[in-house]
């Protein structure tokens, strides 16, 4: 008896690590195509939602980053966006720290621009350009002026960026900051327009 009670102990102690591990790689939808809901504004610029797209946009007179922030706090992931770029320099930030200065805040971030550098990595308040593709490489990958699907998994000290399925950067071992939250970016000093109509994330399990 005392064995098959251990048995039934054991086999309910693998199903919950299953679902425990079912969960942690489901998607979820950080933007329920209807409100702002689950995110938090820093100023300059303008938020909205728009016939279920995120809309984006500033001018050139506002000095500082508008960027739309996650309320939740992100460790090890993959994210899944899709955007089109129209004006101005905008980015994907994860494991990002909200600041008190013009810039919103500190960490990476997956460049989104609708002229170049599309992909690349650039850290806020850190090393500046960590990847920057050439003009050649976002050829291969970047579609102007179109809607554009980026991927970033974080895992650990390994960060990985795809465009439209093409690897544009990579890096391993990487010294930032493990854990964060994700924002979308208005830069500052420039007329800016940026759409969003897909932001999804699923929790991986950290190396």
């Amino acid at each position: 008896m005392k064995k098959y009670i251990v048995t039934l102990l054991q086999l309910f102690a693998i199903m919950l690590l299953t679902v425990s591990s079912i969960q942690a790689q489901r998607w979820i939808s950080l933007f329920n195509g209807k409100n702002l809901e689950g995110w938090h504004i820093l100023p300059g610029g303008e938020w909205k939602v728009q016939d279920g797209i995120i809309a984006g946009t500033s001018t050139a007179a506002e000095p500082k980053h508008g960027l739309l922030v996650s309320d939740s706090v992100f460790a090890d992931f993959e994210i899944e966006i899709s955007y089109k770029a129209v004006k101005g320099n905008s980015g994907l930030y994860f494991r990002a720290q909200e600041v008190e200065d013009a810039v919103g805040v500190y960490g990476f971030q997956a460049e989104i621009d609708p002229d170049k550098d599309a992909g690349g990595l650039y850290e806020t308040g850190g090393r500046a350009w960590v990847v920057q593709p050439t003009a050649a490489a976002v050829k291969k990958w970047y579609l102007p002026g179109k809607w554009n699907k980026m991927k970033v998994r974080a895992v650990g000290k390994e960060i990985t960026v795809w465009v439209n399925g093409k690897q544009t950067a990579h890096l391993t071992n990487d010294p930032g900051r493990t854990a964060g939250r994700i924002a979308l970016q208005l830069h500052g000093g420039m007329d800016m327009e940026v759409y969003f109509r897909e932001v999804r994330i699923r929790m991986l399990e950290g190396k």
